[in-house]
This record gives C-alpha cells, sequence and structure tokens, in this order.
C-alpha cells in the first residue's frame, strides 16, 4: 500500500513539473506575421546593375531569453535579384524566389524600440532568368548576415528596417564574360503584428 501510494505521489508530483515546465516554454514564445518591402541589388558584379523592387512576407517566432533579450526565426518567402543593364545577359529584370530563415538574437527596450543582428540562410524556388538554356542559373542555397532596427508597440504592431549582406555566391553557372562572384544584398522594409 505505501508502495502504490508513493508511486501515486511521484507520478503527480512529475505530472505537474512538466505541465509547469510546458507553460513556461510557451509563456517566452512571441508568435507572428510579418510583409513587407525589398530592395535588392547584386554586389561585386563584373556587370552593371540597377536595385528591383520586391516583397516578403511570412511568419515570425521568437523566444523570450530574458524581457529584453530574444531569439528570433522567420519563415519568410522572399524576392531577390537586380535590373541587369547590358552586357551577357542584356536589359531584363533577374528575379530569383527564396523561402528565407533569418535566425536573428534581437534586444528590444521597455519603449519598444529593438536592434537585431543574425545570419540567413535562403532556399531558392524558383528563378527568373531571361536568355540562359539552363534551369540552375543561381545555387540552390544563398548566405547572409543580417542586421536591423524597429520599433514594436504595446499591443504587438511594428515597423522593421533590416540588411542582409551576402555572403554566398549567387551564381552556378558559367555565362561568357560574367564571373561569378556576385552575392545577393537586400534591404528590407516590414510592417508586422506579433500576438
Amino acid at each position: 500500500m505505501k508502495k502504490l501510494m508513493l508511486i501515486c505521489l511521484v507520478l503527480l508530483s512529475s505530472k505537474g513539473f512538466s505541465q509547469s515546465f510546458t507553460q513556461n516554454i510557451f509563456s517566452r514564445l512571441e508568435f507572428g506575421i510579418k510583409a513587407g518591402a525589398n530592395a535588392t541589388n547584386f554586389t561585386d558584379a563584373n556587370f552593371p546593375t540597377d536595385p528591383l523592387i520586391g516583397f516578403h512576407a511570412g511568419a515570425t517566432v521568437a523566444f523570450k531569453i530574458t524581457n529584453n533579450f530574444l531569439f528570433q526565426e522567420e519563415f519568410l518567402f522572399s524576392t531577390q535579384g537586380a535590373k541587369i543593364k547590358g552586357g551577357s545577359l542584356g536589359d531584363q529584370d533577374l528575379k530569383l524566389y527564396y523561402m528565407a530563415v533569418p535566425l536573428l538574437f534581437k534586444y528590444r527596450t521597455n519603449s519598444g524600440f529593438y536592434i537585431e543582428a543574425g545570419a540567413q540562410a535562403g532556399i531558392k524556388i524558383k528563378e527568373d532568368v531571361a536568355g540562359i538554356n539552363t534551369d540552375n542559373f543561381a545555387k540552390k542555397v544563398d548566405l547572409g548576415a543580417a542586421g536591423g532596427i524597429g520599433y514594436q508597440s504595446k499591443m504587438g504592431l511594428g515597423l522593421g528596417l533590416r540588411y542582409i549582406y551576402g555572403i554566398s555566391k549567387v551564381a552556378d553557372v558559367n555565362v561568357s564574360n560574367i564571373t561569378n562572384d556576385f552575392k545577393n544584398n537586400a534591404v528590407q522594409a516590414s510592417v508586422f503584428y506579433v500576438f
């Protein structure tokens, strides 16, 4: 009888512990949605380019390490690329479509202003490149470093501005008179809402 009571007490206390632990984890999570505009271009390209205007949209999840310090992950559909101005590729909007996953450390003040920094990985979904006889102009993975600033109101609505500096080379194909050293770079302006 004593053993049965002891087992019941252990099960009840472990169930209470696991529920409080789970509740504590979920109370530290922030979920949100975001969308905005991109201005993207290539750096280190040996052909003339201008910025290309695009967009990004998706979901966010953040874990509050403390009340002011967070780790945030985002899942964004994002357009990148550049306006090509002549050369071997002619005049065209070279568009690359990615599923981008930024991983950011964020410091948010009590008043709602924040700074963020981290890395971003992009998985290529599609590309729109005229005049190239291949489906693989760009590499499947694009890596970058990200940093930004913004403001989040008490009700969860916010504005953000972020710069993404490309680390990995974009091109995965040999085209005459084009070096494969160019990288994606982007400025993003976002509106978001955190639940």
